[in-house]
C-alpha cells in the first residue's frame, strides 16, 4: 500500500478550505517530494458547484511554475466532497489522470468530524492509499 504524508497543519488546511468553500466543492494541488507534502495550494474551483469541480488552469500553470521553481514535485491533488463520503465519484474519476497521482477527498458530510481520506489512481485503478499524519518538517530551499 502506498502512504503519503501529511503534517497535521497541512490536513487541517485542506478540512479548512472544504468548509470555506461550502456547499461547493473545494480543490487544490499538493506539492512535495517522494511521499511528503510540503505545501497545499488552493486553486479555485471554476465549477462552482457542490457536486462537480474543477481547478482553474491558470490556477494550475501558475502553482506548476511555483513548484518548478521550489525544487518541487506535484504529488497530487484534493477535493471536497459536501454531502457524501471521501470516496471517488463516477465523476471524480474521470477527471483523475493517468499518470498517477494521489487524489485526497475531504468528506464534510459530517461536518462535526469531517473525514480525509486518500487515494493513488494510476491508469483507472484506484488504490486506498494509507495517509500518514505527522509533524514533518521541510527544509527550505
Amino acid at each position: 500500500m502506498r502512504t503519503i504524508v501529511l503534517a497535521a497543519t497541512t490536513m487541517e488546511e485542506i478540512v479548512q478550505h472544504a468548509r470555506d468553500e461550502a456547499p461547493n466543492e473545494c480543490c487544490g494541488i499538493l506539492l512535495g517530494k517522494g511521499e511528503t507534502v510540503a505545501e497545499v495550494h488552493r486553486t479555485r474551483n471554476i465549477k462552482a458547484s457542490p457536486v462537480e469541480y474543477e481547478l482553474d488552469p491558470k490556477e494550475q500553470v501558475e502553482v506548476l511554475h511555483k513548484a518548478d521553481q521550489a525544487g518541487l514535485d506535484v504529488l497530487g491533488f484534493y477535493h471536497s466532497h459536501t454531502f457524501s463520503e471521501a470516496y471517488p465519484s463516477i465523476t471524480d474519476i474521470s477527471k483523475m489522470s493517468d499518470w498517477g497521482y494521489y487524489y485526497l477527498i475531504a468528506s464534510l458530510a459530517n461536518n462535526a468530524a469531517p473525514v480525509v481520506r486518500a487515494f493513488w489512481f494510476l491508469g483507472r485503478e484506484i488504490e486506498d492509499t494509507e495517509s500518514r499524519v505527522e509533524e514533518v518538517r521541510v527544509k527550505p530551499s
